[in-house]
């Protein structure tokens, strides 16, 4: 069994993945895989998960997800253990479908994000089940590259925003981005510890907010128990609108999408600021 994985904090990022009891498949039908995306929708909205990625084989699934709180362990709970009840509900049956604990790595955004955006939608193309990404239904790559419509869970702006600021162009780069991964080292082969994707920084900065002998002002700034400041601090104090998003989201005291209704935007709106704002940093 995998190492359980006790770091969850704003902002976080994961590689989530989670297998069939005795490797059996856990689609049987693609009510399966759509019940199985609905459920991660409600995930998705209950525990303010934003999911970038997905990719739904046919005896485990791969999920790229971006937490807002310390909602993790609870999301996947949720996700799979009513998957399982609808699952043995549906085909009458009983007993355990996924094998153990769901395995979650944390990843460094700013490393991983998207060589993982590609591993996880080429996995029906390294499986030889598919011939291209686009041939598979069941993975977020086809309304990621606007081929289909995208399922309300899917955050696809994250990916595309890093293409360029033109949609379709950004569609279109992704494309080949993902064409030229297919030939790429599995990501996984740089797993550190058992739980970490990322530099020996990243891991050294994980490891803060989980050791209890570390010093408070090693801990990143949304680990920090200090007082949470109303939204209105940051309207006021910063001329700027996205650095007063960014700064209200970076507190680790609020979602995306209560910063967005606060400032009147989407929580991709709010996304995006983010990011362009730790570009300046």
């Amino acid at each position: 069994m995998a190492r359980p994985l006790r770091i969850e904090f704003a902002g976080a990022l994961y590689h989530v993945t989670a297998r069939g009891n005795a490797q059996q498949n856990i689609y049987l039908t693609d009510d399966d895989r759509q019940e199985f995306l609905t459920l991660l929708q409600r995930a998705c909205d209950r525990y303010h998960w934003l999911c970038h990625a997905y990719c739904l084989m046919s005896n485990h699934y791969h999920l790229l997800i971006e937490i807002q709180s310390s909602t993790l362990s609870k999301g996947m709970k949720y996700l799979n253990g009513t998957y399982t009840q609808a699952f043995n509900r549906r085909h009458k049956r009983v007993g355990h479908v996924l094998q153990g604990r769901y395995k979650g790595i944390l990843v460094e955004k700013d490393s991983y994000f998207l060589e993982l955006s590609r591993y996880i939608v080429l996995n029906p193309v390294r499986a030889r089940m598919v011939r291209a990404a686009k041939d598979w239904p069941w993975s977020s790559y086809r309304a990621t590259v606007g081929q289909a419509k995208a399922q309300p869970l899917l955050t696809t702006d994250c990916i595309l925003g890093n293409f360029g600021k033109q949609k379709k162009r950004a569609q279109e780069k992704y494309k080949a981005f993902v064409r030229e991964g297919k030939g790429q080292p599995n990501p996984w082969e740089s797993l550190k510890n058992q739980i970490y994707l990322g530099s020996d920084e990243f891991i050294e900065e994980m490891q803060c907010k989980i050791e209890p002998d570390q010093s408070l002002n090693d801990i990143p700034r949304p680990q920090k128990n200090c007082p949470i400041k109303p939204l209105t601090f940051y309207k006021d104090k910063y001329q700027s609108r996205n650095k007063a998003m960014a700064e209200a989201y970076r507190s680790g005291h609020y979602t995306l999408s209560t910063v967005g209704d606060a400032f009147g935007v989407s929580y991709a709106t709010v996304s995006r600021a983010i990011k362009e704002y730790e570009c300046q940093m």
